[in-house]
């Protein structure tokens, strides 16, 4: 078993998120979290479940919650899902 996501790694994987992917936040709240109009996002928090951003939509700090279709098992598996999601959303 890989890395468990604790609050640590929740916080590692965030930071590496907002500074390095912030155009992937705003689709993953665009696409899955089913909001319209995001200007930007930020991810706050990543679990087993999903995760949560903080998206600008028209102007006003917007929470959203992005589940996961299953829970993830460890951080490896929260890239490789990542990324999965990523893809398919770029897709759609």
């Amino acid at each position: 078993m890989g890395e468990a996501i604790t609050a640590a790694v929740s916080d590692r994987i965030c930071k590496h998120m907002n500074d390095d992917h912030a155009d992937s936040i705003v689709m993953y709240a665009e696409v899955y979290g089913k909001q319209e109009n995001v200007s930007s996002a930020r991810m706050l928090k990543i679990d087993p479940e999903g995760m949560d951003i903080l998206a600008q939509v028209e102007g006003a700090e917007t929470p959203v919650r992005v589940a996961f279709e299953k829970p993830l098992a460890d951080a490896k598996e929260a890239h490789v899902v990542l990324v999965e999601m990523l893809k398919k959303g770029r897709a759609s």
